[in-house]
């Protein structure tokens, strides 16, 4: 027999699965980029947001990444990106949203499902008139499953943004499984596994694609990013032998001017190079595995 915080949770999964239905007649599409650190993950966040953006449709960049570079990807100011005070940081609104302080310790009321909805009109940032960024930093790991009120603020924060309706949301994440490991990444429609063509962060990305697939995200994309020779392709495809888990694989050559343009990334968009051919292939590959009308122009 099921117990009522168990019927609960089945009543609520129930209820975000028909709003996600929606948002996907809406015009929604829902996609998380994640890989081993350093692979590229918020370089191609930036540039799929203003392609999507150029293409008419409103976007909204998510950095779960601890590094917070996403702002500046985007071309956001350096000045002014500096200032941005991530949601896991910001005190005020964490104690408004989950009745709890962080830091304060055990003995308070935590609300564990907080009524977020207002989280980007109040904290979203707008880059241009199509694309906005929400900063909300890492979820806190001090335990897995930790009960504080940072990680019932940052989790809602995410259920909440993955079903606003006629926008793109693209969450760049932190480096590793960890928002598959919880669930996190549940509800998006598509995933962006981004890797190097070295054994380890290929290891990370077939992980990565297994723990997408048990949360049933249907589409899985890889992306074999600094590529430097026709070996690192070979030894990847030897890594995905036949039984590969991604709906497609897109390689990018290693790129001096991505180094070039770094942080703000956006001059990539007006050139035409090998790198930005395959960028466009893979913003190609969303668009087919997306949705069939474009609903949010």
């Amino acid at each position: 027999m099921q117990s009522p915080a168990e019927r609960r949770k089945k009543i609520l999964s129930a209820a975000d699965a028909f709003r996600e239905r929606q948002v996907e007649d809406a015009g929604g599409l829902r996609i998380v980029i994640t890989g081993k650190g350093g692979v590229g993950k918020t370089t191609l966040t930036a540039l799929l947001a203003h392609m999507h953006a150029r293409d008419g449709r409103h976007v909204l960049a998510v950095d779960e990444d601890p590094q917070q570079n996403l702002a500046y990807s985007l071309g956001y100011p350096r000045d002014q990106a500096k200032k941005l005070v991530p949601l896991a940081e910001n005190v005020a609104y964490i104690e408004e949203k989950t009745g709890a302080r962080p830091g304060v310790g055990w003995g308070q009321m935590l609300t564990l499902n907080p009524n977020v909805s207002d989280v980007v009109d109040r904290f979203g940032v707008p880059i241009t008139d199509r694309v906005s960024v929400l900063v909300m930093g890492s979820v806190i790991q001090a335990a897995t499953g930790c009960l504080c009120p940072e990680n019932a603020l940052l989790e809602s924060v995410i259920r909440s943004v993955r079903l606003r309706r006629g926008e793109v949301i693209l969450l760049d994440t932190q480096a590793g499984v960890e928002h598959f490991g919880r669930a996190l990444a549940e509800g998006f429609g598509q995933t962006i596994v981004v890797a190097e063509p070295g054994f380890n962060a290929m290891q990370v990305a077939l992980h990565a694609a297994f723990l997408a697939r048990q949360l049933g995200i249907p589409v899985i994309h890889l992306v074999v990013n600094k590529v430097r020779s026709g070996a690192d392709r070979k030894k990847v495809g030897e890594m995905l032998a036949d039984d590969s888990p991604f709906s497609s694989v897109i390689y990018l050559p290693f790129a001096e001017q991505v180094l070039e343009t770094e942080p703000d990334v956006t001059r990539l968009l007006a050139g035409s190079s090998p790198f930005m051919d395959g960028v466009r292939e893979l913003y190609a590959r969303i668009r087919q595995c997306g949705l069939p009308t474009d609903q949010n122009r």
